[in-house]
């Protein structure tokens, strides 16, 4: 078998005519390195790659930013090179940024979820590459959990934000750079682009059967337990429930003060949901939701990933606080776009809207089967591994 190389490691054995002699802007963070652990922007300046430009998406070129703060634009402490932010007021390169580029390269590790931010930078910077006439490469990298399963609804345009921007389900089951061919063609971004892709993965593959190190590509995404079932434990985003951020176990408990880890334990295991199993567990997050409170609830412990869904778990958990908790569970009120933050997570607010009657989830996972089943099919043209 192949070893397997991430679209990096490729480029610099074999495609290194599409950077030569060009000037290069690299999006990137903490996450883009080889499999000997080397990053990107030392990778390229090794090889002789003149890089006039550094962007950071959130988190921050080095990933030493909290989640959802401002980005700050300056210059790399490591090597010089400026950096432009694209996580702030500005998410879309501007000509400025692109002038003393030729070629624009995203090498970032994506987590596999609709919602993940770093997916919508690539978006934008494709659209601003197209419209400045630059070239976009993107380095692709392994679906850190496959590319076989699809979850959830597609995104409703009404619900387009930088958690949800291309109508695609929660979980789509395809890498970086297969979403970009997705976005440049089924969307009609038009970008001059380039996917160099990966050596050896094959899409059943999970992170840590690629012989690559794993480097979390975000503070709150530090195991694979985590990323698996962050497509569906991240909807406790948008309520009262701590997704247990500012803690070892982030996306793996949930809980509250005035919650019941044996009541939800209890109910969850009794459902009966594949792949995974519920225990009472109570922690105290260092930062976010409840800082330096003490929180009970559930831990998710994933014992076959292969019948994991975790867009099923993830509406289980908001349905068991909100059935057992009526009066102290509430979905997060609307912000400044005048919508809810769960509503904009979930790409629609029917989901909301069903639970909030009572609804049993899987009524709500019925709803929306048809045109998940229509996008596996768009899906099927833009796949590049088997």
């Amino acid at each position: 078998m192949l070893k397997i190389k991430p679209g990096l490691e490729v480029l610099v054995d074999r495609e290194m005519g599409l950077v030569r002699g060009k000037r290069v802007g690299v999006v990137t963070n903490h996450s883009a390195i080889t499999s000997d652990l080397i990053h990107i922007v030392d990778v390229l300046l090794g090889a002789g790659v003149q890089i006039t430009a550094l962007f950071g998406p959130e988190h921050g070129v080095r990933g030493d930013v909290a989640d959802g703060q401002e980005i700050k634009s300056g210059k790399d402490p490591r090597t010089g090179i400026p950096v432009f932010s694209l996580y702030g007021p500005i998410k879309k390169p501007t000509p400025e940024m692109l002038r003393d580029i030729d070629v624009l390269i995203y090498d970032l590790q994506d987590a596999g979820a609709r919602f993940y931010t770093f997916t919508y930078t690539m978006s934008y910077a494709m659209q601003a590459c197209a419209e400045n006439r630059k070239q976009f490469i993107v380095l692709d990298r392994p679906n850190p959990i496959g590319g076989i399963v699809a979850e959830g609804n597609i995104l409703e345009k009404a619900f387009s934000s930088f958690v949800g921007l291309h109508p695609i389900p929660i979980r789509h089951g395809m890498t970086i750079g297969e979403l970009a061919l997705m976005f440049n063609n089924q969307f009609g971004i038009g970008a001059n682009l380039e996917v160099v892709t990966i050596q050896g993965w094959k899409r059943a593959m999970w992170w840590d059967e690629t012989g690559l190190p794993w480097v979390m590509p975000s503070p709150n995404l530090p195991t694979l337990d985590a990323v698996a079932l962050f497509p569906g434990m991240c909807f406790l985003e948008g309520t009262n429930v701590s997704e247990a951020r500012g803690t070892t176990k982030p996306f793996e408990m949930a809980g509250a003060p005035w919650a019941d880890g044996h009541k939800l334990a209890d109910r969850l295991n009794s459902i009966g949901l594949p792949g995974v199993g519920f225990r009472a567990a109570s922690f105290i997050p260092f930062a976010s939701k409840y800082q330096q409170q003490l929180c009970h609830g559930i831990q998710v412990h994933v014992f076959d990933r292969k019948k994991l869904r975790s867009v099923e778990v993830g509406l289980h958990v908001v349905k068991a606080f909100l059935d057992l908790f009526p009066g102290e569970f509430e979905f997060r009120a609307p912000g400044p776009s005048g919508k809810c933050h769960f509503d904009l997570l979930l790409g629609s607010d029917k989901p909301r809207l069903l639970l909030s009657k009572g609804a049993p989830v899987e009524e709500i996972i019925q709803s929306w089967e048809d045109d998940l089943y229509g996008f596996k099919q768009v899906r099927e043209r833009y796949l590049l591994y088997s």
